[in-house]
């Protein structure tokens, strides 16, 4: 494959016509100097199935795994067969404005303590409501989208954040031979959170790019609300907060999760935040509760790995664990405003 400066990097599971409008998006890049690796999770080929005639595949390349590797593990595949300075992932359904790319490049460019970049995702069919701003943390590890239906003036100054959100970002890729990249473990949701932590630790900053413009729409891939994204954003959680948070830091999050779970409720039953969807969208309380169950029976089952990775995470630090708190306790979210988004 031919080297370009950067990699970007597509995983798709339903390849439907979301998919062509955000290669179009990419088609459309000043920034010229890139290839774009398609990661084809269906285990059907749908991508090459249903490719459009008249969509460009000009610098695309297919990859087929042959089987669903989940998010983390699609990025790694895609940037070791298409090495780059640097690489960049968007969602399927996410379109880019033209220079979001060279926005991105430019910033890390002049950047060289940043180990990465955040766009500014914008809600699709939103004309004045960001998706995210970068990425917030809360008290007990759960990770928010900084601005989230905010209007997008409220966040118009580039600057440094605490990570950026896998819907579109950049990343170096020395940061990544660093880190190691996503944790294929994760498999769908908190993967960027937890390499944006590791990042951290490693004494990578993170970026926030206000001119890289993309309109996302909002978990068109999974749901807004399923058991599937309520399994996987709370064990993940569970797996991030202990490979990252210094002890202190993890007892209080043991404590700040019931805290939060006590606010989920009380959302719920005035129809708000994500559990109020969940019951909206045709599931039982108890089926949430199960999930949560079941994600805490799933990380107490990693619990050896897990302290595994926490050591060599420590052991390999860049900075203290006063910085790397002074980091999180800088770019955090309340639990109540986690449970009310």
């Amino acid at each position: 494959m031919q080297p370009y400066r950067v990699t970007v990097v597509i995983p798709t599971l339903s390849a439907d016509h979301t998919l062509w409008e955000c290669i179009e998006g990419l088609h459309r890049q000043t920034f010229r100097d890139f290839c774009i690796v398609i990661v084809d999770n269906s285990g059907e080929r749908r991508v090459d199935r249903n490719w459009p005639g008249d969509s460009s595949r000009e610098r695309v390349t297919v990859l087929h795994p042959g089987t669903n590797t989940g998010f983390g593990a699609a990025f790694n595949l895609a940037a070791r067969e298409a090495p780059a300075d640097f690489v960049a992932v968007i969602n399927d359904d996410a379109i880019p404005e033209p220079a979001w790319l060279n926005e991105l490049v430019q910033t890390l460019a002049s950047h060289p303590e940043a180990g990465s970049a955040a766009s500014q995702v914008r809600l699709h069919g939103e004309s004045n409501a960001l998706d995210s701003a970068g990425m917030l943390i809360a008290a007990d590890g759960a990770s928010k989208q900084r601005g989230h239906g905010e209007p997008p003036a409220n966040f118009s100054q580039p600057g440094e954040i605490l990570l950026a959100s896998g819907s579109a970002s950049l990343y170096r890729q020395t940061m990544l031979a660093a880190t190691g990249g996503f944790d294929d473990d994760f498999f769908l949701y908190c993967e960027d959170t937890d390499l944006g932590l590791r990042a951290r630790w490693a004494g990578w900053t993170c970026r926030y790019v206000p001119s890289a413009v993309v309109h996302h729409r909002y978990s068109h891939s999974a749901g807004r609300a399923s058991r599937l994204k309520a399994y996987f954003v709370e064990r993940n959680r569970l797996l991030l907060i202990v490979k990252n948070f210094p002890a202190p830091r993890l007892v209080l999050a043991l404590f700040a999760t019931p805290v939060r779970y006590l606010y989920h409720l009380m959302a719920m039953r005035r129809g708000h935040g994500t559990a109020a969807r969940f019951q909206q969208d045709g599931e039982s309380p108890w089926t949430l509760v199960a999930c949560v169950i079941k994600a805490h029976l799933a990380a107490l089952a990693r619990l050896p790995e897990l302290r595994r990775q926490r050591r060599h995470i420590r052991q390999s630090a860049k900075i203290t664990a006063a910085e790397f708190n002074a980091a999180l306790d800088h770019f955090n979210i309340s639990l109540r405003q986690v449970a009310q988004q």
